[in-house]
């Protein structure tokens, strides 16, 4: 059950990574608003992108819990997300149903902090911070672990002091750490930014996409 479960948590990092950068941020239409399959969700994932570009990476939503429509919204589709993975992968393994609860509630709770407590975030998921305050808003896709992001080549760096020690997101032993991020870099090097996110950027960048709210 154990390899299930690391399976699953596998699993989840990439479909974070596809849909963040698919569903929530929406696909590039040359002469068109951004394509997204629920774009509902892409409207909300929008909104807090102007919410927490404005406020310094806090997201009012998550004070206002189920009174905020985007709150309820991303509360539903982790809902829908999990129950189809443990569907999927009940039969399979025991494991990786586990696994796609867990991603879903850890997920939420993640997020959720981060948007609540700015300084945790930068200390936890600086990849996170990176994502919404970076001058490119479309990188950084994962949320709760740089994995897929690593191995896409989509991780974007604006600062030292936003790097993560190694692209694992957790902690080791500092040897190890560096050892295990210098043969990932070997490969899979991050690109690095030095220019952040102006708050009229991001209102430009995403007035484009009002239409589709």
């Amino acid at each position: 059950m154990i390899k299930g479960f690391i399976a699953g948590l596998i699993v989840a990092n990439g479909f974070e990574w596809v849909a963040h950068k698919y569903i929530l941020h929406g696909v590039h239409r040359t002469g068109q608003p951004r394509y997204s399959p629920v774009p509902r969700s892409m409207a909300s994932h929008w909104a807090h992108h102007r919410e927490v570009k404005t406020q310094h990476f806090h997201d009012d939503c998550y004070v206002e819990g189920l009174a905020s429509w985007r709150t309820r919204n991303e509360l539903l589709s982790l809902g829908v997300v999990a129950a189809t993975s443990i569907a999927i992968f009940a039969p399979l393994s025991k494991g990786m149903a586990i696994a796609a609860a867990y991603s879903a509630i850890n997920y939420f709770y993640v997020h959720r902090k981060a948007h609540l407590q700015p300084d945790w975030a930068k200390r936890r998921i600086p990849w996170h911070v990176d994502h919404h305050m970076n001058a490119n808003q479309d990188a950084n896709w994962c949320v709760t672990k740089p994995w897929f992001d690593y191995l896409l080549g989509t991780r974007v760096v604006s600062s030292p002091d936003l790097k993560e020690a190694n692209p694992l997101g957790i902690w080791l032993p500092r040897a190890v750490s560096q050892r295990f991020t210098h043969a990932v870099e070997r490969l899979r090097p991050v690109k690095w930014t030095p220019t952040a996110l102006t708050a009229t950027d991001c209102t430009h960048q995403q007035n484009r996409l009002r239409k589709v709210a």
